[in-house]
């Protein structure tokens, strides 16, 4: 179990978020389909609490990579999604768990602005940055359930506004600066997950709705979306890193606001016959993509075992 968890990578808590997101894309079709993709991701979240608390130095260390950095608060997003699991049989603890992970966002918002923001270099600004300022906005999608609409409406709000100061920075480094390293390359799908994750946050946190701020997320998610599943098959192409878990969360968000802005268009009579369409395709895509990259993180956590394990008994 020790060998297992030393080498339990950090980004997969970006699986882990993807997990948890995908049983609410899935939950039209049946709870049952939920509650799997929420035990799945509750059973990847608990190894990686084991590993913080028992190799809590060695997590440290490999938050000095930015983009490890940036992917790490996808753990506290996962934890506020998880928790609405929990809510139909203990509300309190269910409760309880989601204020843990809006703080823990919160913290971890902060830290990595002391550590990455303040001492800025273009060449540590990666699509990962997008997860720890924008992921906040996990709270508008999660909190009515906790009828915390008001920090809902306050999380979208930081992150709207923190996202249209970093898309031009982030586009920047990507476009103008390159010299992406091919681990980090998978973190480009992440373009597509912050207009998807706000567009799904202002249609749960927000009752009375402004149409432009509908059709301008709805737009931009959908042009985002379309971009990255234009390079999606030369990504896939690339050998498997951790960073494989970007390629989960931004692709079921996008499912999600996509399917959310549809049913509000069809409710208030302004239905586009496409949208339902998009909204079946981004469902396959991302559950497939989600499953394939469990799928790889099982044959790299479970092969590499297998052959430590035969090099031993070689040994010997």
């Amino acid at each position: 179990m020790n060998e297992f968890l030393k080498k339990y990578p950090v980004p997969i808590v970006g699986l882990i978020l993807g997990l948890a997101a995908a049983g609410n894309l899935v939950q039209s079709y049946g709870n049952t389909y939920r509650n799997i993709f929420g035990i799945i991701s509750s059973i990847l979240l608990i190894l990686m609490l084991l590993k913080l608390v028992k190799y809590f130095k060695g997590v440290s260390e490999s938050l000095e990579n930015p983009v490890v950095a940036g992917v790490f608060p996808t753990l506290t997003m996962a934890i506020m999604i998880l928790s609405t699991y929990l809510k139909p049989y203990n509300s309190k603890l269910a409760y309880a768990i989601w204020i843990i992970g809006f703080i823990g966002h919160v913290c971890l918002i902060i830290w990595f602005t002391k550590k990455f923001v303040i001492n800025f270099s273009i060449k540590k600004v990666f699509p990962s940055w997008f997860v720890v300022y924008v992921g906040i906005v996990v709270a508008s999608v999660t909190g009515p359930v906790y009828n915390m609409v008001s920090i809902g409406k306050l999380s979208f709000w930081f992150g709207f506004v923190i996202y249209l100061i970093l898309l031009p920075v982030i586009l920047y480094r990507v476009v103008k600066v390159k010299e992406l390293p091919e681990q980090a390359l998978p973190t480009l799908a992440i373009f597509s997950a912050p207009a998807s994750l706000l567009l799904a946050g202002y249609m749960n946190s927000f009752q009375a709705k402004n149409m432009a701020i509908v059709w301008f997320l709805m737009t931009l998610s959908i042009v985002m979306y379309g971009a990255i599943i234009i390079i999606l098959p030369r990504l896939l192409r690339l050998k498997f890193y951790p960073s494989y878990s970007s390629f989960t969360f931004p692709f079921i968000i996008s499912g999600i606001a996509i399917k959310l802005t549809n049913g509000f268009l069809t409710k208030i009579g302004q239905p586009i016959f496409i949208l339902k369409y998009l909204v079946k395709f981004q469902e396959i895509l991302g559950i497939t993509l989600t499953l394939y990259v469990l799928f790889r993180y099982i044959l790299f956590l479970f092969q590499g075992n297998k052959v430590a394990l035969s090099s031993k008994s070689e040994a010997r």
